[in-house]
């Protein structure tokens, strides 16, 4: 095999092809620094003796052999463990601040490590990965890629001490997929061996600080070498019972941690509700680009990588909570999907960093091999950004215009700062459907904890009434020939909070120019403001927030069209669970001042009633949990409007 190496940045480098596996080698006292934005390429083995140093803060590309290997050894030429090494090979965090920055961006940059080729055995190597991340909450969401690693080294690397104990917030997790529950790893567990090294990992967050201090991770990378793994049978023996209600083999209920924003619309609990999840963590120091998993292309330009049955992406997880009876619950998620043919959502967080999670859902598991196989190896990019369609999967392969049919309107909600504090989509084509169907699949259901966000709409325009009290969305989809003109409606909860909203237009994924308000088809989106006014949306423009509720259109709108009537304008209480709390909650129209509240089990009988609630707030539902009864809610305003609703148990 011809040997090859390249490199950029330099500092006192000693090198040597003294082993027939190691083409570059750092000598003991040397120090290698490879500066941000640099590509250094090592066709060959790579080891760093002693005190030798490789900092590196941009990209370094090892592609080697069966016969190649990775290395940290010490002057004696012993390879370095855990328990002895570091510090030779270290992944710097170039803006320690900007970890939160929205997606992986440009903002915030850090030293990648690329290894292909060599095997697992080869790789002893010991990397010194630096962390930070937002803080998630009781549980941080991790991935772990190293291999051989002890459970028991996070202790001092992470600050706190690790144990076996369930629900004491210092224990660490791992996402069982087949079983759809978070199992305990034993703190003597060996990462990479006993579990794969694309394990979803959460880390008891009692004491633990990943936000506002640099954490460094030390371990032996993983392998490229067989990591493609299935994707089948998620959920599939599971039963989850009447509403979540049955229990894993902890005693948890299922309602308790889990989540599935892509199927509540169609009803909770049912049909393939919680089912097909895979939840997996990056398992390289690359960034992984999930841009295109869903795409079909060209053997050229392709990652190898069509999961025909997906339905989308779960991503960048926080607010995480637990509760008293075990149960975990996420209030914000990033979310996209592809039933467009196109990445729709939160498409600027498609790029997963080494050390994120994420999670596929797909419809259904019947797909065959090769449309249900997911190979991480050909996710992994050094760009910040995701790669267009035009462009080949190599490594480095760059980000260039794409255009297309799919139009995707984001509302952002800023505070008085400008700081956003919510957000939510609005997204068009000529196959989407219009209102509640099953057929919906690239819309997405909103949290509880939202306070921004649209309702399903009637197929004339405005509020489907059938369905205002149950769920509203995170991502709208509305059939762009069919819906032209016609309205959904955009509601705000909290006035006091959300000061102004940001428009950010997609076509196709990817974000049109500054200004631009009309697409390719030569219609833009349009937003209609509480004094009526209809104006059109343009890209990056901010506008004052007025009042609690606004109506977007694809289209100017057409008086003849438009036949959304005003007479019977509903309420926009809804009563939705709360995983948080474990509990149902209601949520009040923004216009409401008091209400009074009537909860009636299924005989009839009385069990809550409340009286001059302030609808400021969210009012908690607070349901007997023993019982796995059904119920009744009748909300009524202190206008006399009526809400009336059921929870099923």
């Amino acid at each position: 095999m011809k040997k090859n190496l390249f490199t950029i940045g330099l500092i006192a480098l000693s090198y040597s092809v003294h082993a027939q596996n190691i083409l570059l080698h750092v000598g003991d006292t040397a120090n290698m620094y490879v500066s941000k934005g640099t590509l250094v390429y090592n066709g060959g083995g790579m080891q760093m003796k002693g005190t030798g140093v490789l900092e590196n803060h941009g990209n370094v590309m090892v592609s080697g052999s069966a016969t190649d290997s990775f290395k940290t050894i010490d002057a004696a030429n012993a390879d370095k463990t855990e328990a002895t090494g570091g510090g030779n090979f270290v992944n710097k965090l170039n803006e320690n601040a900007s970890y939160n920055s929205p997606g992986v961006s440009s903002v915030y940059t850090y030293g990648q490590l690329f290894i292909s080729g060599i095997p697992q055995t080869n790789i002893t190597g010991i990397v010194d990965q630096e962390f930070r991340a937002i803080n998630h909450g009781t549980y941080q969401q991790i991935g772990l890629p190293f291999y051989d690693k002890t459970v028991s080294t996070l202790s001092t690397e992470l600050g706190k001490t690790f144990s076996n104990t369930r629900y004491s917030q210092n224990e660490v997790l791992t996402w069982d997929n087949a079983t759809v529950v978070s199992k305990n790893v034993p703190v003597t567990t060996k990462l990479g061996v006993t579990n794969p090294g694309t394990a979803y990992y959460m880390l008891g967050g009692l004491g633990l600080n990943v936000s506002s201090l640099t954490r460094t991770l030390k371990g032996r990378p993983l392998t490229d070498i067989g990591t493609t793994v299935t994707l089948q049978n998620a959920g599939s023996t599971v039963t989850f019972g009447t509403n979540g209600n049955n229990t894993n083999q902890y005693n948890e209920k299922y309602n308790t941690y889990l989540q599935d924003a892509f199927d509540a619309g169609s009803g909770v609990w049912q049909g393939t509700y919680g089912k097909n999840i895979y939840q997996f963590a990056n398992p390289f120091m690359t960034n992984l680009d999930l841009s295109r998993i869903a795409i079909t292309e060209a053997a050229v330009i392709g990652d190898g990588i069509n999961l025909t049955t997906i339905r989308g992406l779960r991503l960048e997880v926080s607010g995480v909570t637990t509760t008293q009876a075990g149960g975990t619950g996420s209030s914000s998620y990033k979310f996209i999907t592809f039933a467009s043919g196109v990445p729709t959502g939160d498409v600027r967080d498609m790029m997963v960093r080494p050390l994120g999670t994420f999670v596929i859902k797909l419809n259904n598991n019947t797909a065959v091999n090769p449309n249900n196989l997911l190979n991480f190896a050909n996710l992994r990019r050094f760009n910040y950004t995701p790669r267009a369609a035009t462009t080949d999967y190599g490594i480095t392969a760059n980000k260039n215009v794409d255009t297309g049919t799919v139009k995707q309107l984001g509302v952002i909600g800023l505070d008085v700062n400008g700081d956003e504090v919510g957000r939510t989509y609005y997204v068009v084509y000529p196959n989407g459907s219009t209102g509640h169907s099953s057929n919906a699949l690239t819309q997405v259901t909103n949290s509880s904890s939202s306070i921004l966000g649209t309702f399903e709409e009637a197929l004339t325009g405005g509020y489907d009434n059938n369905f205002t009290s149950l769920y509203w969305l995170y991502i709208n989809e509305a059939n762009e020939n069919t819906f032209q003109g016609k309205n959904i409606k955009l509601v705000n909860y909290d006035l006091n909070t959300i000061k102004s909203y940001k428009f950010e237009i997609r076509e196709n994924a990817e974000l049109v120019n500054t200004g631009t308000h009309q697409l390719s088809t030569g219609i833009g989106f349009y937003y209609k403001a509480p004094n009526g006014t209809v104006m059109a949306a343009s890209q990056d423009a901010v506008i004052p927030v007025t009042g609690s509720e606004y109506d977007l259109y694809y289209g100017l709108p057409d008086s003849v069209l438009n036949t959304e009537t005003t007479t019977a304008k509903p309420s926009r209480t809804m009563v939705i669970y709360n995983p948080e709390i474990t509990n149902y909650i209601v949520r009040f129209d923004p216009y409401w001042k008091k209400a009074d509240i009537e909860v009636f089990d299924m005989s009839g009988k009385l069990v809550i009633s409340k009286k001059s609630v302030n609808t400021s707030s969210d009012f908690v539902i607070e349901l007997d949990h023993s019982l796995k009864n059904s119920y009744i809610v009748k909300i009524v305003s202190d206008k006399g409007e009526t809400v009336n609703t059921k929870i099923l148990k």
